[in-house]
């Protein structure tokens, strides 16, 4: 078997990962902040240390600025929906996952003012010049995407960070295709708010995320709860973390997700980003030789996530997908991607594409069958 569809969750985790939440399990089952006792203690402890991991990881200054969330998608609701007001401005690309697109689409009916820039042909994100030229007087927030989960076009968020700060507007980066396997830094890309899922890159369990608040401004809560502190009061304490970290957060989840970034510091995210950029160089330089097959990638393989999309000419994508997963084996991802906003700035709505997205786990020698599967598929009809 050949899982291809790492984008969508990364498999198989490194070992450390599930001895990790086995023993945690086993003998860490306390809650965090409930009690005084030696294993709610523990539990604090290594929740704690996953967050100065995340922190150090993204170059953030206060632990307690990173806030734990139950995936990418909560997290990117959390920031928008605590943010922004009736009357104000976002500014957002064209190439928006629906944890994205539909939050701000929420935010949009209910009287806050979007404007979503189109793809420059050339580079496959948003131009510099265009995201300046269309603040305005009420601009609160500039939010994009760091890489596009269809393509794989990494957008230059160090020039989009500037603007944000010459202009005095809030940044936000949904790094959902990026975090454990390109470099973040929220100081160098001035970033405000940076939302991640810990699945995919990371290397972590399903059920983790990241939102990431910067010094200078407040969000709205969007619930309220036990948090084990501050438990005389009425309101939501407002202390950070305690404030957005209602309920019993998931706590093996959270000691997967320490464990995930572990592994990432021991490999080293320049080898992981090399290697993600060996893989799919492979899969650039086979795709592109064979007859019926139409490539969606970034032009420059330095501005390129570890994935990329492709259609087969005579197949409908999910046609495809059934081949390789039933005569090979391979596992990939067809359709919309659940981003049908970057289809459409692409061309290939509404039938969508075939994903490929490749891990660390996988191999020269894993391309090369998924190649010539691929291959045959296509020869059977062109």
């Amino acid at each position: 078997m050949i899982y291809l569809d790492n984008s969508t969750t990364s498999w198989p985790k490194p070992e450390i990962v599930y001895k990790t939440m086995d023993n945690f399990m086993r003998t860490e089952g306390g809650s965090p902040s409930r009690g005084s006792h030696s294993m709610a203690i523990e539990v604090e402890k290594t929740i704690n240390e996953t967050r100065m991991l995340v922190a150090r990881l993204i170059n953030a200054r206060d632990i307690t600025h990173i806030i734990f969330t139950a995936n990418c998608t909560d997290a990117l609701n959390m920031g928008l929906k605590g943010l922004l007001k009736p009357g104000q401005h976002v500014i957002t690309d064209s190439i928006n996952h629906n944890s994205l697109a539909r939050p701000l689409k929420k935010l949009e009916l209910s009287g806050v003012k979007i404007t979503r820039l189109p793809l420059e042909t050339a580079t496959g994100a948003i131009s510099s010049h265009a995201l300046e030229s269309a603040i305005r007087k009420e601009t609160r927030l500039i939010v994009v995407t760091h890489a596009s989960n269809v393509t794989g076009v990494i957008q230059p968020i160090e020039e989009y960070g500037d603007i944000a700060r010459k202009h005095g507007v809030i940044f936000m980066v949904d790094a959902a295709q990026t975090a454990g396997k390109y470099p973040l830094d929220v100081k160098a890309c001035q970033i405000d708010l940076l939302a991640f899922s810990g699945h995919k890159g990371l290397l972590g369990p399903p059920g983790t995320g990241v939102l990431f608040i910067g010094e200078g401004f407040e969000l709205d809560t969007t619930r309220e709860g036990g948090t084990g502190s501050y438990s005389e009061q009425a309101e939501q304490p407002s202390v950070l973390p305690d404030r957005y970290e209602c309920g019993t957060i998931n706590s093996v989840g959270i000691a997967g997700l320490g464990a995930g970034i572990k592994f990432i510091n021991s490999e080293g995210t320049p080898k992981i980003r090399s290697h993600g950029q060996m893989l799919i160089q492979r899969l650039i330089d086979g795709l592109s030789q064979i007859t019926g097959v139409k490539v969606y990638t970034a032009p420059d393989i330095e501005r390129q996530a570890p994935l990329l999309s492709f259609t087969v000419k005579g197949y409908e994508p999910g046609e495809v997908g059934a081949i390789l997963d039933q005569a090979f084996d391979i596992k990939v991802r067809t359709g919309l991607q659940c981003a049908p906003a970057a289809h459409k700035s692409f061309g290939t709505f509404p039938k969508g594409t075939i994903r490929v997205s490749p891990g660390y786990f996988n191999t020269l020698t894993e391309m090369d069958s998924a190649l010539r599967a691929i291959e045959q598929i296509a020869h059977s009809k062109n």
